[in-house]
């Protein structure tokens, strides 16, 4: 399922207005984002449950992947295309029996090539370096070196770039291998996440 992982992959932000996420994710898709992460800390079940089937809803629609950030058994209840898992999340392993083998496992690696290698040697199906720039949404993350994406290729995974990546610095990234670019803030905080999504997917094509 990972043959085509590449382009713009979008990551929602923490929000319970689900009439406004599913109106910008839409618009995103529609504007050329080939996967979707829906991430939300809440601790509100239903509303995650809610917000997460209509994302998939609309992912289906438009042809695009859903992952499910740090919770296998949401992921595994809607029928999502996978999940995205931290260094402090459920691992790898448990991600694959709850799941199965064709369910997409990411995997965060923010600024080491060792922890990817030990992610892709246990199944991770992608690596994600970050943050490549300075990040709003983390501004404390570590910093994530470019020549990371070009080092992961002989991992035969896709890599993925996070972190303060927008119009003005996208083309850096993917100029540098990353076979993604996530971005969160400069595309739900756009006055045109449509036109932004365009713009950036447009890098891939």
């Amino acid at each position: 399922m990972t043959k085509n992982f590449r382009g713009l992959y979008a990551i929602t932000p923490d929000t319970a207005d689900t009439d406004g996420l599913l109106a910008k994710t839409r618009a995103i898709l529609e504007g050329g984002a080939a996967i979707v992460q829906y991430r939300n800390k809440s601790s509100d079940a239903a509303l995650r449950r809610t917000q997460a089937e209509g994302l998939l809803a609309l992912c289906r629609e438009q042809g695009a992947l859903l992952l499910i950030n740090d919770d296998v058994e949401l992921a595994r209840e809607i029928g999502a295309d996978g999940v995205h898992v931290g260094r402090d999340d459920a691992g790898i392993a448990d991600a694959r029996r709850v799941l199965g083998a064709d369910a997409i496992v990411g995997v965060s690696c923010y600024d080491q090539i060792t922890l990817a290698e030990t992610a892709v040697a246990a199944g991770a199906s992608y690596v994600a370096f970050g943050a490549v720039f300075a990040s709003s949404v983390k501004p404390e993350a570590i910093r994530a070196p470019l020549t990371l994406f070009h080092e992961a290729k002989r991992l035969k995974v896709p890599s993925v770039a996070i972190g303060g990546i927008g119009p003005a610095n996208a083309q850096q990234v993917v100029d540098a291998g990353a076979d993604a670019i996530s971005l969160i803030s400069a595309l739900y905080d756009a006055a045109d996440p449509k036109a932004v999504a365009r713009e950036l997917a447009a890098l891939y094509r």
